[in-house]
C-alpha cells in the first residue's frame, strides 16, 4: 500500500521537540517500508493535496490508492492540529488519527476539560485568565499556569501563592498571545495511559513518571527536551493496585470517547494521595519516538515498533473501508510477539 507520512517541519513558532520529532517520523517511514509499504514523507502545507495526488494515483473509482499516516502538528493558529485532517477530509483522502474536531480538542485544553467534566470525569479545578487578577475563590494553591493552546509543557509554571499569579498569567499572554489556563496542582503521582483501537480499545501497560526526590514534581518543557539535569524516569508497567488500575483504565477510555478519539491516544493523569485520578489532558498525536511513553507502553505489551505502526494504519483502514488491510502479515507477527 502507498502510505504518505505527513509531518510539519518544526519552526520557531511551532517547535514540537525538533530532533525527537524528526527521529519519530523517520522511524515510522522506515517501519512502513520494512513492512512492504511504499512510503513517502511529505510536508503538511498548502501543496499537500497536489503532492498526494501525484503519489496516490486515483483508481478507476477516482479514489486515492493509498492512505496518510498523519503525524502533522500544524503550523499556525490556535487549532493548528486540525489543519491537515481538514485538508484530507476535503480531498477525500483516508488518514490515521483524530478528525478535525478531535484534533482541535486535543490542543484546546479548556474545551477538553469542560467536555470531560460534563461527562462526570475528574479534572483539576480551573480558571481561564487574561489578567491574573480574576477571582480565584474556588482554586486552591499551588496552581499550574500554562497556555491554553500549546503542547510539550511550553510555558508551564507552578505558582505557590496568589501574589505570583498576575505575573505568571502576564507571561503567558505576552509570550503566547493567548489565554492562560490556571488549574489546581494535584500533589501525587503522574501516570499516562496509552490507548489503541476504535470500537474496541486496548489499554496498554501504564507508564509512571518517577520524580524521585526532585522538588518540582511536574513535567517541564526542559524535561521533554531532555535539558533537565533530573529528568523524570519512566516506569512501565507502573506499580499500581488493581483498584487504581481499573479507575485509570475506565477514566481514560471515557476521556477518549468524550473527545472523539480515533486509533490511538495518550491520556495524562495525576493521582492524589487518596488514590483519586484527575485527567490533565489527552493527546491524539502522542510521540511515536521509540523512547517516549506511548511506544514504551506498546513495547511492554509485546508490540515491535513496525507492528505498532501497522496496527495504527490497519485500524484506520478498517474504519474507512470496513475491512483490514490486504495481507496483514504484520498482524501475524504481532500475535507471535505478544506474551502468552
Amino acid at each position: 500500500m502507498r502510505v504518505a507520512v505527513v509531518w510539519n517541519e518544526p519552526t520557531e513558532v511551532n517547535p514540537p521537540g525538533p530532533e525527537d520529532y524528526r527521529e519519530a517520523v523517520n522511524s515510522v517511514v522506515a517501519a512502513l517500508k520494512e513492512s512492504g509499504h511504499e512510503a513517502l514523507q511529505c510536508e503538511g502545507d498548502k501543496e499537500l493535496v497536489a503532492t498526494l495526488d501525484r503519489f496516490m494515483r486515483p483508481n478507476r473509482q477516482a479514489r486515492p490508492s493509498g492512505m496518510v499516516f498523519n503525524m502533522a502538528y500544524g503550523d499556525m493558529g490556535d487549532w493548528r492540529s486540525s489543519q491537515v485532517p481538514t485538508i484530507l477530509e476535503m480531498a477525500g483522502i483516508p488518514y490515521t488519527g483524530a478528525s478535525p474536531l478531535g484534533a482541535a480538542l486535543e490542543l484546546d485544553k479548556v474545551i477538553t476539560k469542560k467536555l470531560i467534566r460534563a461527562d462526570g470525569l475528574p479534572t483539576p479545578n480551573f480558571r481561564v485568565m487574561r489578567q491574573g487578577t480574576e477571582s480565584t475563590d474556588e482554586l486552591r494553591f499551588p496552581v499550574i499556569v500554562k497556555p491554553r493552546y500549546e503542547s510539550v509543557s511550553k510555558g508551564l509554571q507552578l505558582v505557590h501563592e496568589p501574589s505570583g499569579l498576575r505575573q505568571a498569567v502576564k507571561t503567558i499572554v505576552t509570550q503566547y498571545a493567548q489565554d492562560a489556563l490556571v488549574e489546581e496542582y494535584i500533589e501525587g503521582r503522574e501516570i499516562c495511559v496509552a490507548l489503541l483501537g476504535n470500537e474496541q480499545l486496548e489499554v496498554l501497560p501504564l507508564v509512571e513518571h518517577d520524580f524521585r526526590d526532585r522538588e518540582t514534581r511536574v513535567i517541564t518543557w526542559e524535561d521533554k527536551k531532555h535539558l533537565s539535569a533530573a529528568e523524570p524516569q519512566k516506569i512501565c508497567p507502573a506499580k499500581v493496585g488493581s483498584e487504581l488500575s481499573t479507575k485509570l483504565h475506565d477514566i481514560s477510555v471515557a476521556t477518549f470517547r468524550a473527545c472523539l478519539g480515533r486509533e490511538y491516544a495518550r491520556v495524562d493523569l495525576r493521582v492524589d494521595r487518596s488514590g483519586q485520578p484527575f485527567v490533565l489532558e489527552i493527546n491524539f498525536s502522542p510521540s511515536l519516538h521509540k523512547t517516549h511513553s506511548y511506544v514504551r507502553a506498546a513495547t511492554t505489551r509485546g508490540y515491535s515498533f513496525p507492528n505498532l505502526v501497522n496496527r495504527i494504519l490497519d485500524l484506520a483502514h478498517t474504519r474507512y473501508f470496513g475491512a483490514r488491510m490486504p495481507n496483514p502479515e504484520h498482524e501475524l507477527d504481532r500475535d507471535r510477539a505478544l506474551p502468552p
